[in-house]
């Protein structure tokens, strides 16, 4: 027991990174003219923009915006894949929550893992863990034949994909999961979250909040915390927050 590690184990997206990865990639492969940007214009522009505006919830949102970015990647080489990748991650990187900034830091101090596990592209993940100093990763892998994307991808984004990472891990690393934290955003980082004796919801989406009230292991446990501008809440999860209390 004495020689288990403790870890923490981050979602990027929303959760560290005040956007997405994915979408900061394909404006980029856009403004360097790599892609063709028809598919932002047709499939992505009102998706984007009705979420801009609050009009549609941020998975619909993604998945979306996903799909086109899939499809518009088929047949681009490695080497401008990465290009643009590069340039994301040199311009946005530092483009974080402080509540989760802090944390990275508080455990890595501690000599606690810190494990990233995302949805977004492995080549994204691996550089942002570079940044941020992780000691793990995995995201999903995007998978290159002779240099050129072939369309597969092995996804990282959902609750199950997620959870058989984190066994993976536990099982090389000998990690202690009762006393190691996770700091999620949506309803895919619900295995992590249960897995672990720390579970943080940073900025939730509506179907992770209500499914943290749904089960009562994960209300007792769980701790939301809500970052706007400048100030960072916490919220308890029994206080129901209705659209029409608002």
């Amino acid at each position: 027991m004495e020689n288990k590690k403790i870890a923490a184990f981050f979602d990027i997206d929303g959760t560290i990174f005040r956007d997405s990865l994915m979408v900061a990639h394909f404006m980029k492969l856009q403004d360097f003219q790599i892609i063709d940007d028809s598919k932002w214009h047709t499939q992505v522009h009102l998706s984007r923009e009705a979420y801009k505006k609050r009009r549609l919830d941020y998975d619909t949102y993604l998945e979306s915006i996903s799909s086109a970015y899939e499809e518009s990647l088929k047949g681009i080489s490695y080497s401008d894949v990465m290009f643009a990748a590069r340039h994301v991650i040199q311009n946005r990187a530092d483009e974080v929550y402080k509540f989760t900034r802090s944390r990275i830091e508080q455990h890595r101090k501690k000599g606690h893992m810190v494990i990233f596990i995302s949805g977004s592209p492995d080549f994204l993940v691996r550089q942002m863990a570079k940044v941020w100093k992780a000691d793990v990763y995995r995201g999903s892998t995007y998978v290159f034949s002779r240099g050129i994307f072939t369309g597969k991808i092995i996804p990282m984004w959902d609750s199950v994909s997620k959870q058989n990472a984190i066994n993976e891990l536990v099982n090389i690393y000998d990690i202690d999961m009762k006393h190691s934290y996770a700091y999620g955003d949506t309803n895919g980082d619900i295995s992590m979250m249960m897995s672990v004796g720390h579970p943080y919801a940073i900025n939730p989406a509506k179907e992770l909040i209500e499914n943290i009230r749904n089960d009562e292991m994960l209300r007792k446990k769980v701790q939301i915390i809500v970052e706007r501008k400048d100030v960072i809440y916490k919220v308890d999860p029994d206080v129901d927050i209705t659209e029409e209390k608002l």
